[in-house]
């Protein structure tokens, strides 16, 4: 398939049951345990229990209908505001904060949260904590100059943008663009929170294969500086999956405050 026919996370629509089943289910066939789920939840958990990053209010803005990245944060921040995208991601978060039949299952990443704090004995209070703080789910636009037109939020204390930036972005313009939006978001000295694939260029989702734009660290630290942040962690994984459905190289936890 030529690249000029992928699809465009965020114009066109994503089948966001499908894309929790292939990169964020335990299923036997999910090959992303490591990258999708051990390695986020690993470096969220060390960096909320340093302690540095807290407060009344996380924005989270990430890619599906992701909740296992905010885990770790929902002992940290009173309240959680996450903005999707589509209304179709908006339905499966809803649907699983509100316990509904068909939601899908993140037990399993409730176990590794609570496993990888050393905190197996809280396992059973996990989920509901998670879902008392997701209570504002809302749709945003991120190319209106305010992406919650017409509401306005109130500054946060963090933003986590998980999995997104690379498949909204079509080049470097972009990610800059997106991060300045995102980082409009924090009151100063906020902290940000990136979690992304390293050169991708692609992500089959069903019989959809959307577009990545391809970076690296470096890129990600210099947009990062440039934008007023100072970094504070960043860690990188290689790959070590074997799968065509998506092509990323490695992927990256960057935790910043922006310099007041």
């Amino acid at each position: 398939m030529d690249s000029s026919s992928y699809k465009h996370y965020g114009v066109h629509d994503i089948d966001s049951r499908e894309s929790l089943e292939k990169y964020f289910s335990d299923k036997p066939d999910m090959v992303f345990a490591e990258d999708s789920l051990i390695f986020p939840i690993e470096n969220l958990t060390k960096t909320f229990t340093e302690g540095h990053i807290k407060g009344d209010i996380l924005i989270d803005l990430s890619s599906g209908p992701t909740v296992h990245h905010l885990f770790a944060a929902c002992e940290f921040f009173k309240h959680i505001i996450v903005l999707k995208m589509s209304d179709r991601c908006i339905m499966e978060v809803k649907r699983w904060v509100d316990e509904r039949t068909g939601a899908f299952d993140w037990s399993h990443a409730a176990k590794l949260h609570v496993d990888i704090a050393g905190k197996s004995d809280l396992l059973q209070d996990k989920e509901g904590k998670v879902r008392s703080a997701l209570q504002h789910i809302m749709k945003c636009d991120p190319e209106k100059e305010n992406m919650m037109d017409p509401i306005v939020l109130p500054p946060a204390d963090c933003v986590i943008c998980f999995g997104l930036l690379e498949y909204i972005c079509k080049n470097q313009d972009d990610y800059i663009r997106y991060l300045r939006k995102l980082s409009s978001l924090l009151k100063p000295g906020g902290h940000i929170i990136i979690i992304g694939a390293l050169g991708v260029t692609y992500l089959n989702v069903g019989k959809d294969k959307f577009h990545g734009f391809s970076y690296d660290e470096d890129f990600a630290r210099k947009a990062l500086v440039g934008e007023g942040f100072v970094i504070d962690r960043c860690e990188v994984k290689k790959r070590t999956v074997v799968s065509d459905l998506v092509d990323y190289k490695a992927v990256i936890f960057i935790a910043a405050h922006k310099d007041k």
